[in-house]
């Protein structure tokens, strides 16, 4: 059985199982199957041969654990996405893939390459010899450093990249001027070397000209053989607002430039922030702790809590606030990716003055004579001991 049979026939739907169905439940299906199918039984249907002869070959395929196992694992490879003599939405042509285009030419995947290339002859066949591959950029790594306040509304940051692109001297051939590669032998100019896995094989980048298929004899002296140069641009972008320390951001199409037409790989910001004096992050939410008296906790109060604009909110403190109470302000926090903004939480602090004057603390006598009635340790121990 050949690994085009595998692709171009799906034998669970043969049978009429799952792709989970148990042994059991294979042998069932085809028994039934052929009995229903059998030329005895269908001497007026002259299709009944063949359709036996399907179901028979997907049973001798599902029901050894090994044939099955090759089977499972050469159509997962490409995902189903197949569709048997011809391209067209949701599938390639399966006459590229193994190397007979219409016309024995070959059609194109994505790029105008054939697929027969872009495999490298992953089931045993060739792509064109000596053909120049389009090759997606490498990706580039940095870091910034925002401030809190740029890193809760967004910045815009210039960056200086260094990448590598085509040498400038040989135009990316990695040929000395005047001359130029020639053709891999060892892959015939496809780049791969194929590595027989039994039921199928699979592909690699040959050893000898390292994917490139193509060999340099007399090397471009800048570049030394490789093709390769140094490249240096500034670009900007916006990093957006609501960022995190420690993220990592991905920028598409930034990295380094693509070979021969390929597209460019893409740039990622490790984005580090400093911390603020007064605010911290709590998700989208900016968070600040402020300070109130004891009086003010208890009566109730009118407070001015900063913003991290500038301008500052007026927050109520209800009467009776106790330590640690979190008020929140809405629309005040950091921004978020619908265009939205977080909220600010105030965390209420009652303070203790140090020094208390003689007039401050006959008040706060007063105070604890009247409010005697009042124990906020009532049942603590009683709790305690039920624990």
């Amino acid at each position: 059985m050949s690994t085009k049979d595998y692709l171009e026939k799906d034998y669970y739907k043969v049978l009429g199982v799952s792709k989970t169905a148990s042994k059991d439940e294979i042998k069932q299906s085809y028994r039934k199957l052929a009995r229903e199918s059998h030329p005895d039984a269908n001497t007026d249907d002259p299709k009944a041969e063949e359709r036996f002869k399907e179901i028979s070959e997907a049973y001798n395929v599902l029901s050894d654990e090994k044939r099955r196992k090759e089977y499972d694992e050469a159509r997962s490879l490409f995902g189903g996405s197949y569709r048997p003599g011809g391209a067209g939405p949701g599938g390639f042509d399966m006459g590229d893939l193994f190397g007979r285009g219409p016309g024995g030419g070959g059609g194109t995947g994505t790029g105008g390459e054939r697929l027969g290339d872009l495999f490298g002859g992953l089931f045993g066949g060739r792509g064109r010899a000596g053909a120049a591959r389009s090759r997606r950029g490498s990706d580039v790594e940095t870091e910034t450093t925002l401030t809190f306040r740029e890193a809760a509304e967004g910045a815009t940051r210039s960056f200086r990249l260094s990448s590598e692109t085509a040498c400038a001297s040989c135009k990316g051939t990695g040929a000395k001027a005047g001359t130029a590669p020639r053709m891999c032998a060892k892959c015939s100019g496809t780049g791969h070397e194929n590595t027989n896995l039994g039921g199928f094989s699979l592909s690699e980048p040959c050893g000898e000209c390292k994917g490139r298929g193509l060999v340099v004899d007399d090397p471009c002296t800048e570049c030394n053989g490789s093709g390769r140069g140094k490249s240096t641009r500034t670009i900007q972008t916006r990093i957006p607002g609501g960022v995190s320390d420690g993220r990592r951001i991905r920028i598409k199409g930034k990295g380094a430039p693509g070979e021969h037409g390929g597209p460019a790989g893409d740039l990622y910001v490790v984005v580090h922030v400093k911390e603020h004096p007064v605010f911290g992050r709590s998700g989208d939410n900016l968070t600040i702790t402020v300070p109130v008296t004891f009086p003010e906790a208890v009566l109730g109060a009118e407070v001015r809590v900063p913003t991290l604009n500038g301008f500052p909110v007026t927050v109520k403190v209800p009467p009776g606030t106790p330590n640690g109470r979190t008020l929140r302000v809405r629309g005040k926090g950091a921004a978020r990716k619908d265009g939205t903004v977080g909220d600010m939480l105030v965390t209420i602090e009652v303070t203790v003055p140090q020094n208390v004057s003689t007039d401050a603390r006959e008040a706060l006598e007063k105070f604890r004579s009247a409010t005697t009635d009042h124990d906020p340790r009532a049942g603590l121990e009683a709790r305690a001991k039920d624990v």
